[in-house]
């Protein structure tokens, strides 16, 4: 993924900073390692950190004084779990701390053209998220062909989403350009596009915002803002 046109000269570092969600979600991280991530959020001031269900509580608790939000995901990472399960996950969260939810869609039943089953699956979270959170609907285009790319998006929108998202990060594949576009063109400006899985470096975030990405998940935060830094400081 290399940027046509944007370039750190176009973008200021809180631009590109509040387009990150740092993502601690691999199985193995430690307590120490995701209160360790959280902080690295805070010091370079990104939008949230997107956590595992079981650490929103502590990691609420470290967040609390800083601007970065609280994430986390429901349905995650294969969204196959039960429609009132999601539910019961989304509710919890919420009194936990977490202020954004990344759901996944039931990508057997999208691909199954259960379109109403889909719909309500994801009506469901955004139901129990009420005006409290943001949420954020995982398609998994790796599985998917276009059509049901956008069957997915016009769903999401349809079900009152906030966001639509490429991928897990746990596919075949994650962000592409082509995918990103497709997905802006979608759905209308209320909804916003997020990217995920793949964007390891500052030219491919770039990419991803100007293909209409305005979150992007990340786990070489340090890197591409430092990055950013170093570019910006020499110029």
């Amino acid at each position: 993924m290399h940027p046509k046109n944007l370039t750190v000269n176009d973008v200021t570092y809180e631009q590109v900073a509040g387009t990150i969600d740092h993502s601690l979600l691999k199985p193995e991280l430690t307590i120490k390692e995701v209160l360790e991530g959280c902080d690295l959020a805070d010091e370079y001031q990104v939008a949230s950190v997107c956590v595992k269900p079981a650490d929103v509580p502590t990691v609420a608790e470290r967040l609390a004084d800083s601007n970065v939000l609280v994430g986390t995901v429901v349905g995650f990472p294969h969204g196959s779990s039960t429609s009132a399960i999601k539910v019961a996950e989304a509710e919890k969260a919420i009194a936990d701390g977490a202020v954004e939810l990344d759901m996944v869609l039931n990508i057997g039943w999208l691909i199954s053209g259960e379109h109403e089953r889909v719909e309500s699956d994801i009506r469901g979270v955004v139901d129990a998220a009420g005006t409290d959170a943001i949420v954020k609907v995982i398609l998994e285009n790796a599985y998917l062909t276009d059509e049901q790319k956008v069957t997915g998006c016009q769903l999401s929108e349809a079900a009152g989403a906030h966001y639509v998202k490429t991928s897990t990060g746990y596919a075949e594949t994650g962000a592409t350009i082509a995918d990103l576009e497709l997905m802006r063109a979608t759905v209308s400006e209320k909804v916003k596009v997020k990217a995920a899985a793949g964007v390891r470096t500052l030219d491919a975030l770039l990419a991803v915002m100007e293909a209409g990405a305005t979150r992007c998940g990340a786990t070489r935060t340090a890197e591409m803002l430092d990055d950013y830094r170093a570019r910006t400081s020499s110029s």
